[in-house]
């Protein structure tokens, strides 16, 4: 997996391909997944992981938020944590 640092920010994206489904005929969406992290709040994180998304990936149909987690550190919550699915349609 790569990682990219952004300060407070951290992304790690991987990829899958899908096809069909709810798309209407001869399009082929793609899902990257990528983990967000925020120091201010899981809405952060989500927005954070949105906003980089939309710098890279053209297409962006949809968001799904896969999974929350906190970083504790010295029993305060120091990260927000995030896991999203991000859904695009590939160009031709």
């Amino acid at each position: 997996m790569i990682t990219v640092d952004t300060g407070h920010h951290k992304l790690i994206p991987c990829r899958k391909t899908i096809v069909g489904g709810d798309m209407p005929e001869g399009r082929v969406a793609r899902v990257t997944e990528i983990v967000a992290g925020s120091p201010k709040s899981f809405d952060d994180a989500i927005m954070v992981g949105f906003r980089r998304a939309t710098k890279t990936l053209r297409g962006i149909t949809g968001i799904k938020v896969k999974d929350m987690r906190a970083k504790v550190e010295e029993g305060k919550i120091t990260e927000y944590r995030v896991t999203l699915d991000v859904l695009f349609i590939l160009e031709n």
